[in-house]
């Protein structure tokens, strides 16, 4: 089989790295494009995943139109070379409309259900829709549900194993109590007229009281925050969300991969609650909290870095989680093997239900 990747943020890099090595190594041949946004470059040059470039961020909302227009331009003759038999992405107009301009088939996954505008461009365009299961809306007979997160493609314990040797590039001594907090750029179609912590120096002053604090930031920090950036390669952050006393921050992903981790979380956003995922991780494991007032969450905070058990407690919640949870690199694979290579229409008998994994849902 030959499949199209499209990823547009560090997360994707992560969420499909497994999948694309695994295809790999089963003989299929994969083709990564990629956005240049953040670190996803680096990311990917860190894994050896060869790419190619269709995009870089401007800033402004503005230029998110003639982006998408310049992506799917380069999509459409890219693959036009490539003859893919499947596009897969996470809410990706450009892979959808590509794909469906080519008669070829689609698999789109997402999470966020406030993503209102690119599901409305993609969805339509699109063959499968993947979801966790606790995705709070029914998108109608497209949609598969499995029982995961789309951080459980590379956090889950038969991919991931945290290494201690990154606290020494930080500074930090094993079992030392500290903080690590997330601020994003706000600048994604889907964060049009939200905001997170607006207390951010408050906050900082208030959490160094119980150990040391490092940021994590998506954009250009102001001057005073420098002294607290993470100096350490991207590919490490998640052996230091592990090992970190707790996590607050803006960024939904972050947010949930320090829960996953078994580090207790705090999301401050305006959209805290409206996201299936982040009330599932509250509200039957106990791992995260959300918080639209940054204020109520400094005080929650506090009370968590007060608690001696802490890491222990979380270590035993992330455990529950486990069990419950699937290996979602393996369904995404055996997802994407069940699809018929021929083109649409040309497979008869060709439906979600004949390609879903029930076992998964």
């Amino acid at each position: 089989m030959r499949v199209i990747v499209d990823i547009g943020h560090p997360a994707h890099v992560h969420f499909f790295k497994n999948a694309i090595w695994n295809l790999e190594k089963k003989g299929h041949q994969v083709l990564v494009v990629s956005r240049d946004k953040d670190v996803v470059i680096e990311l990917l040059n860190a894994y050896n995943i060869p790419h190619t470039v269709l995009s870089k961020v401007k800033k402004g909302k503005i230029y998110l139109l003639e982006e998408l227009f310049i992506r799917e331009s380069k999509l459409y003759k890219i693959a036009r070379k490539f003859n893919p038999d499947l596009f897969i992405g996470i809410l990706s107009p450009e892979a959808a409309h590509v794909a469906w301009a080519l008669g070829k088939k689609s698999i789109i996954f997402n999470d966020t259900e406030h993503a209102e505008l690119a599901q409305k461009m993609t969805y339509p365009f699109c063959d499968i829709i993947c979801t966790p299961a606790s995705f709070k809306k029914d998108v109608g007979p497209k949609q598969i549900r499995y029982r995961g997160y789309h951080e459980m493609a590379y956090l889950h314990p038969a991919y991931f194993s945290p290494n201690p040797e990154v606290l020494k590039e930080l500074g930090v001594e094993a079992g030392e109590t500290f903080v690590i907090l997330r601020f994003i750029s706000w600048g994604a179609h889907h964060d049009v007229g939200q905001h997170g912590i607006n207390n951010k120096l408050p906050l900082i002053q208030e959490l160094e009281k119980f150990g040391k604090v490092f940021i994590s930031s998506e954009g250009q920090m102001a001057e005073e925050f420098d002294k607290y950036k993470i100096k350490v390669p991207s590919e490490k952050i998640h052996s230091l969300l592990y090992y970190a006393t707790l996590c607050v921050g803006e960024g939904a992903t972050m947010a949930v991969e320090s829960a996953i981790l078994g580090t207790p979380s705090i999301y401050v956003s305006s959209l805290a609650g409206s996201m299936g995922n982040f009330s599932e991780l509250e509200e039957n494991y106990g791992l995260l909290f959300n918080y639209s007032n940054s204020e109520a969450a400094l005080k929650k905070a506090v009370e968590l870095l007060k608690d001696p058990e802490l890491k222990k407690t979380w270590g035993l919640k992330r455990d529950a989680l486990l069990r419950d949870k699937v290996d979602v690199t393996e369904f995404m694979v055996k997802l994407i093997e069940g699809i018929p290579g021929e083109k649409r229409g040309e497979k008869k008998g060709f439906s979600v239900s004949k390609v879903s994994d029930e076992s998964h849902v």
